[in-house]
């Protein structure tokens, strides 16, 4: 039998897929649509958890909740670490980038092969369509090895940037880990989403040719808004060649 938190998202959500509601429309206050179908507002904030796990509905942090319009979807192009540059192109994409001075310590440590405590810069970017974020990238370099002028308008590797690419030197190889897994908090606060949502992680480890590690980026899109495409190459076994 339906619990009456279902019953509510399925009526929010036929108000919804059959245009009663208009995407970007703000839905009543939670204590309004709580009196409205006479529950408690934990019980209202399981209904919209479910919409905002769908992808119906997005929660914007002192504003309320939305109707989300909807998003087209962006490419990850593993190998090459970068957003497609067709999807990801056009106005109406863009990318807000933070910068803090941090140091290695547990997971980075290991990922960086660096001592605990070594300087690293950290690129905290966000990319958003119109309001609403697509995707997140936590960007690690040395210190030594971070690239000046990141937050100028004029840097020039800023379409890297745009794209999540590797930003600094050109590595000589790029290695991806690809899971589907719960958001976490700070994740989910970031891409608006609910905390019971699943995004794509991908954990890129890129190396120079000595093999020393010189960035480490910890990405996450929501499941809905990308498809990562990866091309192998198939490799001939030498022993069969010679054979």
């Amino acid at each position: 039998m339906p619990s009456r938190h279902q019953d509510i998202a399925d009526d929010l959500r036929h108000q919804i897929t059959s245009g009663r509601m208009q995407p970007g429309e703000r839905l009543p206050s939670e204590t309004v649509l709580a009196d409205r179908y006479a529950v408690s507002t934990v019980t209202l904030r399981h209904a919209l958890a479910m919409l905002q796990s769908e992808g119906l509905v997005e929660k914007i942090h002192g504003k309320g909740n939305f109707v989300r319009r909807p998003l087209r979807k962006i490419m990850y192009v593993g190998g090459w670490g970068t957003l497609d540059p067709w999807t990801a192109a056009g106005p109406a994409l863009r990318v807000t980038v933070r910068s803090n001075a941090v140091q290695a310590d547990g997971h980075l440590t290991t990922l960086l092969k660096v001592p605990t405590g070594s300087p690293l810069a950290e690129y905290f970017c966000l990319s958003l369509e119109e309001e609403s974020p697509h995707g997140l990238a936590r960007i690690y370099l040395p210190r030594d090895l971070a690239p000046a002028g990141v937050l100028d308008e004029d840097f020039a590797g800023q379409e890297a940037v745009t794209r999540f690419a590797v930003l600094g030197p050109p590595p000589a190889a790029v290695r991806e880990t690809v899971c589907a897994r719960p958001a976490t908090p700070d994740e989910s606060a970031a891409l608006r989403i609910s905390p019971t949502a699943v995004v794509l992680a991908i954990t890129r480890i890129a190396t120079d040719s000595t093999g020393r590690v010189v960035e480490a980026a910890l990405l996450a899109f929501p499941r809905d808004r990308v498809d990562a495409v990866f091309t192998t190459h198939h490799v001939i076994d030498e022993r069969q060649t010679q054979a």
